[in-house]
């Protein structure tokens, strides 16, 4: 796929007030320093469509953006860090499950997670409750350019060791890096592959 136009289009609180129609939606949600506005950027070939902050937890709100007049990508608020107030933690909390609950546009769910760190609870706790909840993602590791190959591979078999103790499969995953473009066409292909079976699955 290639990125021809990414528009900013609204960012707030309140699912209600998301975008109508039924353009598909692809979320995009990290703990707050896992560098989700550089993946998206990266992604979108933008440089600042996304806020990046040398501040963790900056994102949050539900952010729209309008890629190709065919799709949103959505970037949701950081979620377990520890300078944001608990009152906020809540408030976060709240629209985004409200987000996935309520949201029937949502395609897929991109989460993200350092591959230079072995599993967090945090993650593993998210994603478990994703699929508690039935809201299909993938994983996406970012980072990919701070560790060597071979350590990458053994930090993405920890992860699949932990996941596969109470899932029946591992999730669908991808390795990028925001620095060198590590798997943009990956991710963008995986994106359009399931934009396409929409399609088809219409007529």
């Amino acid at each position: 796929m290639h990125i021809k136009s990414a528009e900013f289009v609204m960012s707030n609180s309140d699912v209600a007030k998301c975008p109508k129609g039924q353009l598909p939606e692809y979320a995009f949600i990290g703990r707050s320093n896992v560098g989700k506005s550089s993946l998206i950027n990266m992604l979108t070939s933008r440089k600042s469509l996304a806020k990046t902050s040398g501040r963790p937890g900056k994102t949050q709100l539900i952010n729209h953006f309008l890629i190709n007049e065919n799709w949103h990508l959505v970037d949701l608020p950081g979620y377990g860090y520890a300078r944001v107030s608990k009152s906020s933690k809540k408030v976060f909390q709240k629209f985004i499950t409200e987000y996935f609950g309520l949201r029937e546009q949502l395609v897929t769910a991109f989460v993200l997670v350092d591959v230079r760190h072995k599993p967090q609870p945090i993650d593993l706790e998210f994603m478990q409750w994703l699929g508690e909840n039935g809201v299909p993602f993938s994983i996406v590791f970012t980072k990919a350019d701070k560790l060597k190959p071979n350590a990458i591979l053994r930090h993405v078999e920890e992860y699949k060791t932990v996941l596969l103790e109470t899932w029946e499969e591992m999730p669908k995953y991808f390795i990028t890096s925001s620095s060198n473009e590590a798997g943009k066409d990956d991710v963008l292909s995986y994106i359009d592959e399931l934009n396409n079976n929409m399609n088809l699955d219409s007529f």
